[in-house]
């Protein structure tokens, strides 16, 4: 979290005092709500970690999920170009919006890629809690060298349907491994956002 971010160059005079703030799920790109902050509390939002709005019905600072518990954690902020409005990057902890879906602006609002960064938060929740009756969950059981031998398993049958078969059973076989690739990672206790990560280092390396 970047609590060194600089309030004092914002341009607080535009909208009388308050700047819109669009807060995004920072793994997987989601857009989860929009507030508006005052210089109090984005202060509280940067001292406290958690996401802070300035509530224009309450006429005080109201900090996300103060009653519900579903806070937003946040991971960094960030200021447009015009330095009069802001991003905050964030990790939700249960629904952002009052009727109990994930995103404000609906569930079928996420970008398509998004879903990669919502499987691998289930994966990942699988392996900590282990239910019952849970493919993923028998995999995790079974043990590292078994998930490895399946990851194998699926990168023979992509590239196979790649070379002899239709988009349809590529597209099936690339998802198979994509999800046992998922798994993989996290038996090594490694999320998806870690790859995303070191590809992005590769890239603006050239």
């Amino acid at each position: 979290m970047n609590s060194a971010f600089d309030c004092e160059h914002l341009d607080w005079n535009k909208n009388g005092g308050l700047l819109p703030a669009v807060v995004q799920h920072a793994h997987d790109g989601r857009v989860l709500m929009l507030g508006y902050m005052n210089r109090a509390a984005l202060q509280v939002t940067l001292d406290s970690g958690k996401v802070t709005f300035y509530s224009r019905s309450k006429q005080r600072l109201w900090t996300k999920g103060e009653s519900s518990g579903h806070t937003l954690e946040l991971q960094s902020l960030h200021a447009d170009c015009d330095n009069d409005s802001l991003l905050a990057l964030a990790l939700p902890q249960g629904p952002t919006c009052h009727l109990g879906r994930d995103s404000c602006f609906g569930d079928t609002a996420a970008p398509v890629l998004a879903f990669v960064g919502q499987l691998d938060a289930l994966i990942a929740q699988r392996a900590r809690q282990r239910p019952e009756g849970s493919y993923t969950t028998r995999l995790f059981d079974a043990g590292i060298r078994h998930i490895a031998q399946k990851v194998g398993e699926e990168g023979v049958e992509t590239a196979l349907a790649a070379v002899v078969q239709d988009d349809a059973a590529l597209r099936s076989e690339a998802a198979d491994l994509l999800y046992h690739l998922l798994v993989l990672l996290r038996a090594r206790g490694v999320g998806f956002d870690a790859v995303a990560e070191t590809l992005a280092l590769r890239h603006s390396g050239r």
